[in-house]
């Protein structure tokens, strides 16, 4: 009996010293702080298996198309490519101060399954500053986004600059242009129904 007092006594204690912390400010949330290991770790851990886990029911296309890749290409780097950066291309000045640090997906894409990226998309990463796209790109945009990020960890500078240079550069469909946010609609949920 004594075991569990003292096991709710110091889970009080701890819950007292949390909320201490929350209503006085004391901790640090500048992005100019990295969290401590354990708290890096635990973050990272939670973030990776909770993706894999709401996007295990996610079916990928059996193979993706050029016509999907082109149009992924656009909304790429059109949208994406300020954070992310691709081949050839730094991540913009602002974004390097981000903190998490957005990967590069020139690196990281090979790292998620198709179904995972497609879900990131879709939903999104809280407290990550990676935007649902969900609510403002259907389905098809996004298997198309996710089908160039697959492309992205063979892909050299010199056929990203290849890529804009036929698709029309930079910014050519993020902002509400062909395959931005302004033609593609709300989501339907045909590919992940359980989530």
């Amino acid at each position: 009996m004594k075991y569990l007092v003292g096991v709710a006594a110091l889970f009080l204690l701890m819950a007292a010293v949390a909320l201490g912390v929350v209503l006085t400010g004391g901790y640090d949330v500048a992005a100019t702080t990295p969290h401590t290991a354990p708290v890096a770790w635990a973050l990272d851990t939670t973030m990776e298996n909770s993706v894999e886990r709401q996007a295990e029911d996610i079916v990928a296309p059996a193979a993706f198309t050029p016509e999907q890749i082109r149009e992924g290409f656009g909304d790429y780097d059109g949208m994406c490519v300020q954070c992310h950066g691709a081949p050839g291309v730094e991540q913009a000045e602002w974004a390097v101060g981000l903190y998490p640090s957005p990967p590069a997906l020139s690196e990281a894409a090979s790292h998620w399954e198709p179904g995972e990226v497609f879900w990131i998309l879709r939903h999104g990463i809280r407290m990550s500053g990676m935007p649902a796209l969900g609510p403002t790109h259907d389905d098809e945009a996004l298997w198309a986004i996710t089908a160039f990020a697959e492309q992205l960890p063979e892909m050299s500078a010199e056929e990203y600059a290849a890529l804009r240079e036929e698709v029309g550069g930079a910014g050519h469909h993020g902002e509400g242009g062909e395959g931005g946010s302004g033609e593609h609609g709300g989501s339907d949920d045909t590919s992940d129904a359980g989530n």
